[in-house]
């Protein structure tokens, strides 16, 4: 079994309010600090399967123009995720399943590029919008019982086990592959930097708070009783930790490293991003409203996040 990761932005930032203030509230903590950050899904080979796990962000959806004020930021692109995914030696056509953490653009932005493949969902994500029209849905309801210590699970390949995760969304799942006596957790936003976990931190994103708690509760759990790579979505901590077999030790920290950020304006577009699903806003598709405009509590219409998650394009 090989396990890759599909690079597809970099030098991204995620502040520790947004990152840590899940529970305690983002005002108790520095928006000065801002952890790195990035945007990666990862691949499995097991020899006779290819296996995604998520597909990225939509190709052609706009970089953010962050300033002192955002409290975090995706990264530049660099490249679109299904050219990340061909720089890895792979065709479309060779992908059997697709495994989604969750809804979010960011995850699911590509699932139509890989049509051959089936795409393994928790039946709880089946209504969401970004999964509209796709006709190889396959609906997860974690059959095959308890995976150590975690409740719901589903055998997807020999060695890759698809795991019931909710809180971020009501139908988030992580991954598990075991390989060479090691575990490696693939997952989407159960945390944004590898920080919260250590520190046993929610972000602010989540549906459901208290599933988002026993979720990252039996999380370290599992970390603290099997060797564990630990592999997230957003920070470069997540590939780096794939590429050297690094097992996470909650006692003992991988030393953080912040974030160096350009706030060099770049020529606005008009156009606004949500940071976290990805749903672009243009004034010209909305009777030219200019998002500034927009109500205070105004909401992104597909993930119901606030106006300040939104950045420039």
């Amino acid at each position: 079994m090989e396990i890759k990761a599909v690079k597809f932005r970099a030098d991204g930032f995620y502040t520790q309010p947004f990152a840590f203030g899940g529970e305690e509230g983002p005002q108790n903590f520095d928006p000065s600090v801002r952890y790195r950050g990035s945007l990666q899904n990862y691949l499995i080979d097991t020899g006779d399967e290819v296996i995604l796990v998520d597909t990225g962000l939509p190709a052609g959806t706009p970089e953010e123009t962050p300033d002192e004020k955002s409290p975090l930021f995706t990264g530049r692109d660099i490249c679109s995720y299904t050219e990340a995914f061909a720089a890895l030696g792979y065709k479309p056509e060779q992908v059997t399943k697709i495994l989604l953490t969750h809804k979010h653009g960011d995850h699911s932005g590509e699932l139509r590029s890989f049509p051959n493949a089936e795409i393994y969902v928790n039946e709880d994500e089946m209504s969401a919008a970004e999964l509209e029209g796709l006709s190889n849905i396959v609906p997860v309801k974690f059959t095959d019982g308890a995976y150590y210590n975690f409740p719901a699970s589903q055998k997807i390949a020999d060695g890759v086990y698809f795991i019931k995760a909710k809180g971020h969304t009501n139908g988030n799942s992580l991954v598990i592959a075991e390989n060479d006596g090691l575990f490696y957790m693939l997952h989407g936003d159960i945390t944004y930097v590898d920080e919260a976990l250590y520190e046993n931190k929610l972000s602010v994103v989540y549906e459901d708070p208290a599933a988002a708690r026993e979720t990252l509760d039996r999380v370290r759990e599992f970390v603290r009783n099997h060797p564990t790579v630990y592999c997230g979505t957003h920070t470069p901590q997540g590939y780096e930790s794939l590429e050297a077999k690094r097992v996470i030790d909650l006692d003992d920290p991988v030393p953080t490293v912040l974030a160096e950020v350009d706030f060099t304006a770049k020529q606005a577009s008009g156009k606004y991003v949500c940071s976290i699903c990805g749903y672009v806003y243009d004034p010209a598709e909305h009777d030219g409203i200019a998002f500034k405009d927009l109500p205070d509590d105004w909401k992104c219409p597909r993930c119901k996040q606030p106006k300040e998650k939104f950045n420039k394009a």
